[in-house]
């Protein structure tokens, strides 16, 4: 069992295995009381005022208590961020990084601004991890990119994954969860996915373009396909049918 979660662990991609692992510490640290809680989460008055900008990091590294919605959340990160690293962003580590900094940007940004917002401020600050919305964006862009999947809730019924979002959206009010954390996901993943996948489309321009020095830290990765030299892939030229 041990060996085959050890495999299972270094299979994985290197962005999901980091963020998984610093996920894990993280929260485990936390549950030991290695860790307090109170110097993870998002507080924009200590980050501009007392310059503890690690709290723009740490806040997507701690998913509360380890319990049964713990589990559910890993479960969601190990799957979907490595689907997405696996199949949509494979050979292209840095633009996968880079779609993570662009929802974790647009996350903080949200709460930032919603909590200037006077009817809504009271909602916003009640956001202090952003963990479980990072999360919920790879989901989302995942049933974009995946829309005619077909899936399975619990057993009791089936649907495409383009619906995906919106069954887990309902499932966490129905237990009780703030369903505002699931939106700000389903927000940023929309915002990634509209620049990516839509706007270049329509305008020929693509405005999430993944920045150099971003593409210098990551090792540039080629996708490499075996073919055959005996098997041809188009018709043959005339003259060659003609000579044969």
């Amino acid at each position: 069992m041990a060996q085959a979660i050890e495999e299972w662990y270094k299979q994985m991609p290197v962005i999901t295995r980091s963020y998984l692992t610093a996920v894990v510490v993280t929260t485990v640290g936390c549950s030991l009381d290695i860790i307090s809680p109170y110097k993870l989460y998002l507080n924009p008055l200590l980050v501009v005022k007392h310059y503890q900008f690690w709290r723009l990091v740490t806040n997507f590294l701690y998913f509360r208590k380890m319990d049964l919605d713990f589990m559910f959340h890993m479960f969601f990160l190990a799957r979907y961020c490595k689907l997405l690293e696996e199949n949509s962003f494979r050979g292209r580590t840095a633009d996968f990084f880079y779609m993570l900094l662009f929802g974790a940007t647009v996350l903080t940004g949200i709460v930032l601004l919603g909590g200037m917002i006077p009817y809504l401020s009271e909602s916003f600050a009640k956001i202090i991890f952003l963990s479980n919305s990072l999360t919920f964006m790879m989901v989302y862009v995942w049933s974009k990119q995946n829309p005619y999947i077909h899936m399975s809730f619990l057993g009791l019924f089936t649907f495409t994954a383009a619906y995906l979002p919106w069954v887990l959206l309902g499932f966490s009010v129905l237990v009780g969860a703030s369903a505002w954390v699931d939106l700000l996901g389903m927000i940023a993943g929309h915002a990634y996915y509209f620049l990516e996948d839509v706007y270049p489309r329509m305008t020929d321009r693509r405005p999430l373009k993944t920045p150099s020095f971003i593409k210098a830290l990551f090792a540039d990765e080629h996708v490499v396909v075996a073919r055959p030299g005996n098997v041809r892939f188009a018709p043959p030229p005339a003259e060659d049918v003609l000579q044969g």
